[in-house]
């Protein structure tokens, strides 16, 4: 009885905690699937689908390699805000970073009056201390280099050298400029003293410019002071043109274009922009007069400053004259000061009108001819064209005559002036009309001569300028003449020879670093006439030394026409063994002869042939008697073909040199 009082109690007891450990492990396996659960749900809803769930008791475990630290750090947040942070264990691997991707490097270089600073982002393999001595050297007194550059441990992008490199030597030759260098690329930003210089400077920095880096500019220059400040509009049976087109302002250029082009004009104007306007409302002015020169038919406007002409064509009625005229003159701003001139149907005359012409050849010989109204004023004439050309370039056969128009003297030295900023042309001066035609290297000489012609030959004065722009003749574009080019051809030859192989005319290998020279000076050339010549030893027949060296000529010729270099104008001739420079008998003699010469090909002397009026006179005096004016003229023929002689004799020795 006493066991059984024991045993009862201890079987409730064992019961008892049986019954709770089961319902202690299966409330712990309700809570461990429960977390498991909500922590992969939560993940699977915000896209961290790569990590895995795991829990032991109230503990859970965040297992599986993260693509990152920043994707680990958010499995982290996401599971605490389904269970308890305290709860979540972190049990993660983070995926190996990849290569950190270099940083765009770039750099700005600043120059003025107060020194230089650079800022930028710069490899670390720069060569910093060299780039900050060459730029140490281009200051000068108390000038600084402030150097705010940040390095970054990365190798060089490729490009990067060179585009430094150009940049500081491009800057040596700008005091006041921006330059912005990246990798292959370079953009410069600059202020230059003048319009030549800054074409001067944009030449430079092209030609220099390394391969494999791209360059932009934007280079400007203060605006030019022009005096007299001109415009010169003309509308007649030759079409619509400007002879002189200058404004103030962009607004005041596109007026006077807009105007222009309401009357009819369609071509491309050369439209300076310049400091010196007289008044504010030039624009206005200009636009005004061009549509009144439209309403009359034809004629022409000039404005010399302040000051405007306005010509009529012959046989305008006079009723419409005085409107359009009248109409200007209440028009235009009180500054301006209009002449108008409406031209009577001249009366027709026995003889032709006096004339003065000269001539300007592209050689540069100079001839004058025609009337002039004293042994001063020809002498006067003389020495301005000597003085202009050069005095072994001038050949005056002018003669004196009365009667000629006041102010002839004037209007000649003054063509003669215009005449000398052309490259090649001719001056007509009659009574009614001071014409200058011809080429020219300068884009601003149409105003140029318009301004000249304006300025000396007075209020209402009547002129023609028919100047045509070459950019082979423009200096500032460094375009050699064809007398340079020659030259050039030689001194890049030099002790070279262009080569063939043996008995043929195909050109070796050896001679591919001179054609390439050869080439890009001749573009630069453009087209002039060149002779391409080829010699021969002596050794073998001479048809077959002639027909070998005019095949290597054309082999030469092919060679640059692959280069893409202009030869239309070329020409090619085999000499064989007909022009030796060296003695045949030995081997040094026959390789100095086996060669290929650039020649120019130079115009034949031609006699010039006087002109009708010249004629006229001629016949005129000798009918009066008087024997000197033939002789004069043959004299005066004689002594310009020895002229032209002379000249050819020095062309050629100068291009055997």
């Amino acid at each position: 009885m006493r066991l059984s009082g024991y045993l009862l109690p201890a079987t409730a007891f064992a019961a008892a905690a049986a019954l709770c450990a089961g319902t202690a492990y299966f409330s712990m396996q309700m809570v461990e699937t429960a977390s498991r659960q909500d922590v992969a749900d939560a993940l699977l809803r915000d896209g961290q689908d790569w990590a895995e769930v795991d829990v032991n008791g109230l503990q859970v475990f965040l297992i599986g390699t993260a693509p990152d630290e920043a994707a680990r750090f958010r499995a982290m947040t996401v599971a605490g805000s389904a269970v308890d942070s305290a709860r979540v264990i972190d049990q993660m691997l983070v995926a190996d970073a990849e290569e950190i991707e270099a940083p765009r490097f770039s750099m700005e270089i600043l120059r003025n009056e107060s020194g230089i600073s650079i800022i930028g982002l710069v490899p670390g393999e720069t060569d910093r201390e060299r780039l900050l001595g060459v730029l140490s050297e281009m200051t000068e007194g108390d000038q600084q280099i402030a150097d705010l550059l940040e390095e970054a441990d990365f190798p060089k992008p490729e490009g990067w050298s060179a585009a430094v490199d150009f940049a500081g030597r491009a800057l040596e030759d700008l005091p006041r400029s921006k330059i912005s260098v990246s990798a292959g690329r370079v953009h410069i930003k600059a202020m230059t003293d003048s319009e030549t210089a800054r074409r001067e400077i944009e030449r430079n920095l092209r030609r220099r410019v390394p391969k494999g880096v791209e360059l932009t500019l934007d280079l400007s220059a203060p605006r030019p002071v022009i005096t007299p400040f001109t415009l010169r509009f003309l509308m007649d049976e030759e079409g619509l043109r400007f002879d002189a087109c200058s404004a103030d302002t962009e607004a005041a250029r596109e007026r006077i274009l807009k105007a222009a082009s309401d009357a009819g004009f369609e071509g491309n104007a050369n439209c300076r922009l310049g400091l010196g306007v007289p008044s504010r409302r030039w624009g206005e002015a200009g636009a005004m007069a061009i549509a009144a020169v439209k309403e009359l038919g034809g004629g022409s406007v000039t404005f010399s400053n302040a000051d405007v002409a306005l010509v009529a064509l012959e046989g305008t009625s006079q009723g419409l004259f005085d409107r359009v005229v009248g109409e200007l003159e209440a028009a235009l701003p009180q500054v301006f000061a209009l002449h108008a001139t409406l031209p009577e149907t001249p009366q027709e005359t026995d003889q032709g009108p006096p004339e003065f012409t000269a001539t300007l050849s592209p050689e540069g010989s100079v001839q004058l001819r025609g009337r002039i109204n004293s042994d001063l004023a020809r002498e006067t004439a003389d020495s301005l064209a000597k003085a202009l050309f050069g005095s072994e370039s001038v050949y005056t056969a002018a003669r004196v005559a009365e009667g000629l128009p006041n102010g002839w003297s004037t209007r000649v030295l003054t063509g003669l002036e215009a005449l000398g900023q052309l490259s090649n042309g001719a001056l007509r001066v009659t009574p009614e009309l001071v014409r200058v035609s011809g080429n020219t290297g300068n884009k601003d000489a149409n105003a140029e001569i318009a301004g000249l012609l304006s300025d000396k030959l007075g209020e209402g004065a009547d002129y023609e300028i028919d100047v045509t722009y070459q950019e082979k003749l423009d200096p500032e574009l460094g375009i050699p003449t064809p007398e340079q080019c020659e030259a050039q051809i030689v001194e890049i030859i030099g002790d070279r020879k262009i080569s063939f192989e043996p008995g043929s005319a195909n050109l070796d290998a050896s001679a591919k670093d001179i054609m390439d020279e050869l080439a890009e000076l001749l573009k630069l050339c453009g087209d002039i006439p060149l002779e391409i010549q080829g010699h021969t030893d002596s050794q073998g027949r001479e048809s077959m030394n002639e027909a070998l060296s005019r095949d290597r000529a054309q082999s030469v010729l092919d060679a640059l026409r692959n280069r893409r270099v202009l030869t239309s104008s070329y020409r090619v001739k085999g000499y064989g063994e007909t022009l030796p420079i060296a003695d045949n008998s030995t081997e040094e003699g026959r390789e100095a002869n086996r060669r290929i010469e650039f020649k120019l090909i130079r115009p034949e002397p031609t006699e010039e042939e006087p002109t009708a009026l010249e004629q006229i006179e001629q016949e005129g005096a000798e009918a009066a008697g008087d024997p000197a004016a033939p002789e004069e003229s043959d004299a005066a023929q004689d002594d310009a073909a020895q002229d032209e002689a002379g000249a050819g004799e020095t062309g050629v020795e100068g291009a055997e040199e």
